[in-house]
């Protein structure tokens, strides 16, 4: 064989590899052993999901770090806005979807789900002094919501006459909120909790709240990507078991009711 013809096997070895490494690469992420998987979360809807000193936290992500500790798989997190974030899952930006995102058929048909981690309930809040009491009483008023939630469904759907008004995160919502910009704004209760907590110069209640117990809040992970939902599945299984997801959901949710189907057998 000649310097030429060598030369050419060579690059076309090199090429065949390559191709044989993107492959790999482009397959499923199943967190396998020095993977690190990218993590799309909030910034700003404590308890559940929100940055604090530079460390993404809340229940949600700290529930993922320990699932994630149980099957050896390594995270990264970032920050985005919910209104893409189920769209980074879909084309690969991010290996997993974490803001207690409720698992909806609408919602399936861009990404596959792990089982549900929380029973969401769905609130409606106001001013202490407002005199609406139900959904019934929204027609014409203006009703903020984080765009693409199922709130923003909600509000789209249900409440007839409603002026929804549509925001990139909850900090614009309840900053318009308290401005007297709107009227009420729909929330997940355990976000709506924190920020009644922690605004206590500006009084608020809730007005009404729903359980979505169809579509319970789960992680999200590109179509397709059994392995990795079966590894989280697997690994929420185990801290269920041990007693770990109860610590951290009274850590982070005392307020909320801990679901039987999330106890240890021994606790029920």
């Amino acid at each position: 064989m000649n310097r030429s013809l060598r030369r050419t096997f060579a690059l076309a070895l090199a090429g065949a590899a390559t191709a044989m490494l993107a492959a790999c690469g482009s397959g499923d992420a199943a967190g396998g052993s020095g993977d690190v998987l990218k993590v799309g979360t909030l910034t700003d809807a404590p308890p559940v999901v929100y940055l604090k000193d530079g460390r993404f936290t809340g229940f949600d992500n700290e529930l993922l770090r320990a699932v994630a500790d149980r099957q050896g798989i390594k995270l990264e997190f970032v920050g985005v806005e919910f209104s893409t974030l189920l769209s980074k899952v879909a084309n690969n930006q991010v290996d997993i979807g974490s803001s207690q995102i409720s698992a909806t058929d609408k919602r399936r048909q861009t990404v596959d789900f792990t089982n549900g981690y929380e029973i969401s309930y769905t609130s409606i809040v106001g001013k202490a002094d407002t005199s609406i009491s139900g959904i019934e009483g929204l027609a014409g008023k203006r009703v903020g919501v984080v765009q693409a939630t199922v709130q923003d469904e909600y509000a789209s759907g249900k409440i007839p006459g409603a002026n929804v008004v549509r925001f990139p995160d909850y900090n614009s919502a309840f900053a318009q909120l308290r401005n007297g910009n709107l009227d009420v704004w729909i929330v997940p209760l355990d976000i709506a909790d924190k920020y009644i907590k922690n605004t206590l110069d500006f009084p608020q209640k809730v007005v009404v709240q729903r359980a979505d117990r169809e579509s319970p809040a789960a992680w999200a992970v590109r179509k397709g990507n059994g392995a990795l939902r079966d590894k989280l599945n697997t690994g929420l299984v185990s801290v269920i078991e041990d007693g770990t997801y109860a610590k951290l959901h009274q850590q982070h949710l005392p307020g909320s009711p801990l679901d039987d189907s999330f106890k240890p057998k021994t606790a029920k």
